[in-house]
């Protein structure tokens, strides 16, 4: 028997993208302190739920290219971490800057990041056999038949709460 179940997401959901690509491989010295830093951000949001991030996903694009899918409580609450005078996020984006003005970069890494707030009734997921991943991790799961058996069932689906972004 397959087991089909669905995020049990309500309003909006907040996703962001944000990773690194290994422009230079021998520039060890360069791009490993930066996926060090984004392993120690994700340590401290771990620690502190408050902060707004519900769930992630680690992905790797190539042996290139590695980055992290987040699921976040609020763009307001995404902000509010990215900007935090005491948050990790912005001692690492200061170091890089201050790196970049020194001419201290010179394309041995690359940094990227794209944030959506997707509105209810914009998204859907479904699951079979699977335990909770991505957006099933971040709001939990539900039978399938709850929201609908087909995705444009699910797509309709209104929880009934206001936009969370």
């Amino acid at each position: 028997m397959v087991s089909r179940t669905t995020a049990d997401a309500r309003g909006d959901v907040v996703v962001l993208l944000i990773g690194m690509r290994i422009n230079r491989f021998w520039a060890v010295h360069v791009w490993l302190p930066v996926m060090l830093a984004m392993f120690r951000m994700l340590r401290e949001l771990e620690k502190d739920p408050g902060r707004g991030l519900r769930a992630k996903v680690m992905l790797s694009a190539s042996p290139r290219t590695y980055y992290v899918v987040q699921y976040w409580e609020s763009k307001e609450k995404l902000y509010a971490y990215a900007t935090a005078p005491e948050a990790f996020h912005h001692k690492a984006w200061a170091r890089l800057n201050r790196k970049e003005r020194t001419g201290k970069l010179r394309g041995e890494v690359g940094i990227w990041h794209e944030a959506y707030v997707v509105p209810e009734g914009s998204y859907e997921a479904i699951y079979g056999d699977m335990p909770a991943t991505g957006l099933a991790a971040a709001y939990g799961q539900v039978p399938l038949e709850k929201r609908g058996r087909y995705a444009k069932d699910r797509f309709a689906h209104r929880s009934g709460e206001g936009a969370r972004a």
